[in-house]
């Protein structure tokens, strides 16, 4: 009798993978609570202009992205994940307060700086560690799991500070302060939690990883790392939907419902993103996750209501959900088993470099020709990205 059961389908994830889930939903959940102000904090109680919005957080990215390429290094050379990945969530958790007390834009820029470091030396090794423990045949699953609990805490971040807003009639100081208590949780589940493979301890001997190893990635992880580029140009920071649903008449005190909106859509698809990752080609989910985003920025663009713009919001979403947990199987895929940290920090160096770009010339489009030009570059780098999804004989791209 022949078996029905499909391939991985039968594999239990890691415990390790859903630790790290549980991590990333409280830091998320923390970070979201003040990300989904803080367009508004800036622009509204700081005085600060839209191109300062895009410019904190173009930095703010860029300098996580640059910060994973020395700490995915460090991590393969070293043959530990779990240090830096704890002093990554730890100093996160850390720079939360600096936000309630802020008094200028330089401040949230410093804190910005400061707690997107600690993204960047938590990011890599903490993917590197998801494909270290987990077998090739649910890989897409486990990466799908984490990003899916991520989100999850994207998604009730906004939540309770719609809730928060209104117990502290608007006072976004006071609901920042809460923000610290998920984050700190998130570092502690890690210390106690999260647990390394037998084989990465210091008494194993390792090869000595040397830069010139980055010549064994092949042109396949290349592609991977020029599509995540491309991508990454085509959505730049979510700040700005939050500036266009306040543009269209959304209140102060729910603006985080437009976290909410996007990541209920990104949560919910990420994790059968990631199973139907495993099942059938890249190009496939790639083209899809596209047609969302292209689709959303012409709604965005051309859509003066809040229905219209929330639609455009959950395109946005679904967009996240079918390609950021596949590019993170792809980079696994594409990449040497004792270089996956550096491949992950290579990747995130070149998409942060782009999310700068992208949010620069997003805030100086909005500023000099309204929140149309913005969205409509937007698109137009989309729809670039899906014409070059078609070029190529690589089934990465």
């Amino acid at each position: 009798m022949r078996s029905s059961t499909r391939p991985g389908a039968t594999i239990a994830i890691p415990r390790t993978v859903v630790a790290l889930g549980f991590v990333s939903l409280f830091m998320d959940l923390s970070s979201e609570i003040i990300h989904a102000l803080l367009p508004l904090f800036l622009t509204a109680t700081l005085g600060a202009s839209v191109v300062v919005v895009g410019v904190i957080d173009g930095i703010a990215e860029a300098t996580a992205s640059i910060s994973k390429i020395f700490s995915g290094y460090v991590s393969d050379r070293i043959g530990r994940r779990k240090p830096l990945i704890l002093l990554g969530y730890g100093m996160a958790a850390l720079t939360k307060p600096l936000f309630a007390i802020a008094q200028s834009a330089g401040l949230v820029l410093g804190a910005r700086f400061a707690d997107r470091i600690g993204k960047g030396l938590r990011g890599a090794p903490r993917d590197a560690l998801v494909a270290d423990v987990t077998p090739e045949a649910i890989r897409g699953r486990a990466f799908g799991l984490r990003q899916s609990m991520d989100t999850i805490g994207a998604f009730l971040g906004p939540l309770l500070a719609i809730g928060l807003m209104l117990l502290f009639r608007n006072d976004m100081r006071a609901v920042f302060w809460v923000a610290v208590i998920p984050a700190v949780m998130s570092a502690m589940i890690v210390l106690v939690w999260v647990r390394e493979p037998a084989d990465h301890g210091a008494g194993t001997a390792r090869m000595p990883l040397r830069m010139r190893d980055i010549g064994q990635f092949d042109f396949g992880f290349w592609a991977v790392v020029g599509t995540g580029v491309i991508f990454t140009l085509a959505r730049f920071s979510e700040a700005f939907l939050v500036l266009k649903a306040s543009e269209s008449g959304l209140a102060v005190a729910f603006a985080p419902l437009v976290f909410v909106a996007m990541n209920l859509i990104y949560s919910t698809g990420a994790y059968p993103a990631g199973i139907l990752s495993d099942r059938v080609p890249a190009k496939v989910l790639l083209r899809w996750g596209l047609l969302c985003l292209v689709a959303a920025d012409a709604l965005l663009a051309f859509g003066s209501t809040l229905p219209l713009v929330f639609c455009g919001v959950a395109l946005w979403g679904a967009h996240m959900a079918l390609t950021q947990g596949l590019l993170a199987k792809l980079v696994t895929d594409r990449s040497p088993g004792r270089l996956r940290g550096t491949a992950f920090g290579l990747f995130n160096l070149a998409t942060g470099i782009a999310m700068l770009v992208a949010s620069v010339v997003a805030g100086l489009l909005w500023d000099r020709l309204g929140s149309a030009a913005t969205f409509m570059a937007g698109g137009a780098f989309g729809l670039l990205a899906l014409m070059l999804s078609f070029w190529g004989k690589d089934p990465t791209v």
